[in-house]
């Protein structure tokens, strides 16, 4: 089976303060269907990583990134910015810690932004059919400020959704629940995503939450050489996933 994405040898470095830090992607790669569980202490790499999955920056350095989704997949090492564009409204679909909704529109508009982004006519039979199936059917009329905790993230899963992307990013997606909203929303985005057959990829203060449920998880080894930080990601064994 082919990955949907795939990076060898990647490598990107930033500087904070005086300290230079870098993140080392040895090798990762994810499969359509699959749940994956990103975990670290914060400053660890995890949002330079869904950076670079989520095309908003490059690397410094890879043998190898590519990105399916498309007839073909796409080298994104030497991909031009309108194609990058291209790929994250088409195949990329983001659920963000905050939810993300913008206040002044209706939880109806919220969901079928990204048509309007693109200029292109919304897809109302899409809409309805994942508003019934997240169970925020009676609140489409809303604005977000009128919406609980929960019912907001249901509406952010299905603005992430409603172009059928390839590969959803879930940044913190249960960080400002209760825990028990938390388990229902993590449980609704789990089911949605195995539904549509897309790659899920979860970054997470909480792998408690997720461990259970994950196909895969990683974490990053994190020291410091010399006056900068360097962060490697590794992935857990299946085995460690289930005990």
């Amino acid at each position: 089976m082919t990955p949907l994405i795939r990076m060898q040898n990647l490598r990107k470095r930033h500087t904070r303060g005086d300290h230079e830090f870098s993140l080392h992607v040895p090798e990762l790669d994810l499969y359509k269907g699959q749940t994956s569980v990103f975990q670290g202490a914060s400053g660890c790499g995890k949002s330079t990583l869904f950076d670079m999955i989520g095309l908003i920056s490059k690397p410094d350095s890879a043998d190898e990134f590519k990105i399916g989704g498309l007839e073909s997949p796409v080298d994104v090492r030497h991909s031009p910015e309108s194609l990058r564009t291209f790929l994250r409204s088409r195949i990329i679909g983001y659920v963000l810690q905050h939810a993300g909704l913008i206040p002044s529109l209706t939880v109806r508009e919220n969901i079928l932004l990204p048509f309007r982004v693109d200029g292109e006519p919304p897809d109302l039979c899409r809409m309805e059919n994942l508003s019934a199936r997240l169970g925020i059917s009676d609140h489409l009329r809303k604005k977000p400020a009128h919406l609980s905790g929960g019912q907001l993230q249901r509406a952010a899963i299905a603005r992430a959704l409603i172009r059928r992307p390839s590969v959803i990013l879930a940044d913190e997606p249960t960080g400002q629940l209760d825990i028990f909203t938390a388990e229902e929303v993590r449980d609704l985005l789990l089911a949605v995503a195995r539904e549509e057959n897309a790659a899920l990829l979860i970054v997470t203060h909480d792998p408690d939450l997720f461990q259970s449920v994950a196909d895969r998880r990683f974490g990053f080894d994190y020291r410091k050489i010399g006056k900068g930080y360097q962060s490697v990601l590794r992935e857990f064994s299946t085995s460690s996933l289930r005990s």
